[in-house]
């Protein structure tokens, strides 16, 4: 093969590989690496928690990674839930019931219902409906 060839060779191959490295739609989420401490990082490196975040407390449900987080909360009649969206995708939270629907939330955006009747109300979200949960009012 003449060297001109050979060099047009070489920078096709390279461009396929850069090239298939571009072709995801969206990043494949990986796991965290974990240390014993900070003190335990390499330098220049981060020591992080693989620990799933968990919603702030009492009445919120988190959604991270196309899930509710807790699946189930339990409340008081008149307690008010607090859904928050913490994916890049957008997420809404939908009773199965019809008692309440959130219009689609974008990353960091909130959405909140109050619960009057006791009961078990199951929702989903309406554009990826394998995402369910659960809120159990009691008296």
């Amino acid at each position: 093969m003449s060297p001109v060839l050979l060099r047009y060779h070489v920078a096709a191959v390279a461009l396929s590989v850069a090239l298939a490295g571009c072709a995801g739609s969206r990043p494949v989420s990986q796991p965290a690496l974990t240390f014993g401490s900070a003190a335990d990082a390499t330098p220049g490196m981060s020591a992080v928690s693989a620990t799933p975040p968990v919603p702030a407390a009492g009445d919120q449900v988190g959604i991270d990674d196309f899930a509710f987080a807790p699946a189930t909360l339990t409340i008081r009649v008149g307690g008010t839930v607090t859904w928050t969206n913490h994916d890049e995708e957008p997420h809404t939270v939908a009773a199965s019931d019809g008692s309440f629907h959130s219009p689609g939330m974008g990353t960091g955006a909130s959405f909140s219902h109050t619960f009057t009747m006791p009961g078990t109300f199951g929702y989903l979200c309406s554009i990826h409906p394998m995402m369910h949960g659960t809120v159990v009012v009691t008296r």
